[in-house]
């Protein structure tokens, strides 16, 4: 029989001293992450390159416009409601590809239970997922609109004169940015919530738009005397009647654009929110607002769900 023998090293481990910043700076990590995630800092060099070609094709309409506008300032150019229309599929593109990367690969390699201890709640992690994909999406819309402004503004006659007749385009382009980009963050982000694969929620994503689209226009549409369908309620009875402008709440991207019409008081088309026009603001307020509601609390109940 031989005695066991113990040794003892000293590894230096010392007690930390330093600040403790709690929960708030848990809440700032995982926002400042959610950036860098969105534009592919800190990763390889192929996850930035989305983010860049989002950006310059996002931009490209409003730098067209105001290049136009100062060659040829007689013509009848589109303005800041048309960039939305202009823009907003590209944004659903970027929301669909680039927003579950906030979500997805966290669960799918359990690192969401890592996020999820004490003092970060599910609501901390999903408000600064949220906020730093809206910042992106924010930025996205209105420097596309800043360009614009600036545009029209140098090629104007009179600058001066310019902005002092069409100053309220300013606070308008930056109330409807803001539910646009509102929308376009929170449906990719509850979408991402239910899977842990990316493609199938990009896919998903875009899916919703092109399906309640089709429809929408499907049921809001006029039949021709060739036997198909054409958009254009203003010229023929819809094929569902009085009806049509109730289908066209079915169309998501057609009641965000009717509410950014409503903002610049300009008359929606028949192409996109055109049968929705006909029924009083209160109703596609409201649904926008449902909408809004009913994702964000899809969101936060799924990963309670997860949680518990």
């Amino acid at each position: 029989m031989t005695e066991s023998a113990g040794e003892l090293f000293d590894l230096g481990y010392k007690r930390y001293e330093g600040p403790r910043e709690g929960r708030m700076r848990a809440r700032k990590a995982v926002f400042t992450n959610g950036v860098r995630t969105t534009l592919g800092l800190g990763r390889s060099s192929s996850a930035k390159v989305l983010p860049i070609i989002f950006f310059v094709v996002v931009m490209a309409p409003a730098v067209v416009l105001a290049l136009v506008a100062s060659q040829a300032s007689e013509l009848d150019l589109p303005g800041h409601s048309d960039y939305y229309r202009i823009v907003s599929i590209l944004l659903i593109l970027f929301s669909a590809i680039i927003a579950p990367e906030l979500l997805c690969p966290d669960r799918r390699t359990g690192a969401i239970g890592l996020y999820l201890v004490r003092p970060l709640t599910v609501t901390d992690y999903l408000a600064g997922r949220w906020l730093a994909f809206f910042s992106i999406t924010l930025m996205l819309v209105y420097s596309g609109q800043v360009i614009l402004l600036f545009g029209l503004t140098l090629s104007a006659e009179s600058p001066g004169e310019y902005l002092q007749d069409n100053w309220l385009d300013v606070p308008r382009f930056l109330g409807a940015g803001l539910l646009i980009a509102l929308f376009t963050t929170t449906l990719p982000l509850a979408i991402s919530a239910f899977t842990t694969r990316k493609a199938y929620a990009a896919a998903f994503v875009i899916g919703i738009f092109i399906i309640s689209s089709a429809v929408a226009g499907t049921l809001t549409g006029c039949e021709d005397h060739d036997g198909g369908v054409e958009r254009n309620i203003g010229q023929c009875e819809p094929l569902t009647g009085d009806y049509a402008k109730w289908f066209g709440l079915i169309d998501v991207r057609g009641v965000t654009i009717h509410l950014s019409d409503l903002i610049f008081d300009v008359e929606s088309t028949s192409g996109d929110s055109g049968p929705i026009a006909e029924l009083h603001n209160i109703i596609p307020i409201s649904t926008y607002v449902a909408m809004l509601d009913g994702l964000a609390f899809m969101l936060w109940w799924r990963y309670r769900r997860i949680t518990v």
